[in-house]
């Protein structure tokens, strides 16, 4: 059953409690079952929105056997409908949305998928890079094979997919052929290198940048004629053997 059609039932469900509550109060607030007399369908239905919800401010009461009852039932309905309805439609929420990141991509996603940037991992280059790609408004989609990274990145509101990126057959509804940039940023060195074969066999045109996380990947990624490599460490390496170089040329000069 959809989600919307739940929301309907337990809608007419939740209104049918404040109907019976609202004419019940209104009926026997007019026969002395109550500390005060009911007498306006306001008043009704205050006493039921009150009494459903918990609050019991205590101003309306039941004084008899029979508004006792009468206001047992409305409790026990009210809150039976209200903490079911919570319980199904969160699951069903969560369902839906563990869905959402399982499926393939729509026909509608695909058409899309053109000119686009593609993120494969989200370590902590590519996470920065998709805050500075959303700030500009460019279109790109991000595949994780991580299930909780996945759904915090679909909480964050990013176009994430949970994909095998090993394989040809999930790797090919995203379009690579069509995409403006490929960058990978995995923390695995051999899937990094596996994902550049997959890549390279679905289009051998894409430009692929990869974040390498130690020389020995850049060899074995320069061999697969990719130029766009990013080292991090041996980036900050770099830069502080010239700061440390830089000194020394002033300390002599100054000497």
């Amino acid at each position: 059953m959809r989600i919307n059609t739940k929301i309907g039932i337990y809608t007419l469900a939740i209104a049918g409690v404040v109907a019976y509550g609202t004419v019940g109060a209104l009926i026997l607030g007019n026969s002395g079952n109550f500390n005060v007399n009911i007498t306006s369908p306001i008043q009704a239905l205050y006493f039921t929105i009150v009494t459903i919800s918990t609050v019991g401010y205590g101003d309306i009461t039941p004084v008899t056997d029979v508004g006792r009852i009468f206001t047992i039932i409305l409790i026990i309905s009210g809150l039976s409908i209200f903490l079911s309805a919570v319980t199904v439609l969160s699951s069903d929420f969560l369902s839906s949305r563990m869905e959402r990141l399982y499926s393939k991509a729509s026909g509608i996603e695909k058409r899309k998928f053109k000119n686009h940037v593609i993120l494969i991992g989200y370590s902590a280059t590519n996470a920065l890079l998709a805050q500075r790609l959303k700030a500009q408004n460019r279109r790109f989609i991000i595949l994780t094979a991580n299930k909780t990274r996945a759904d915090e990145l679909f909480g964050m509101g990013y176009d994430v997919f949970l994909v095998d990126y090993t394989l040809d057959k999930d790797m090919r509804q995203f379009a690579i052929e069509r995409a403006r940039d490929v960058v990978i940023d995995l923390t695995d060195s051999s899937k990094t290198i596996y994902v550049v074969l997959v890549i390279r066999k679905l289009s051998k045109t894409v430009r692929i940048s990869i974040v390498a996380q130690s020389q020995d990947v850049e060899s074995h990624l320069a061999d697969l004629q990719i130029n766009n490599i990013i080292n991090p460490v041996t980036i900050a390496a770099d830069k502080i053997s010239s700061i440390i170089s830089e000194e020394d040329n002033k300390k002599v000069h100054a000497g």
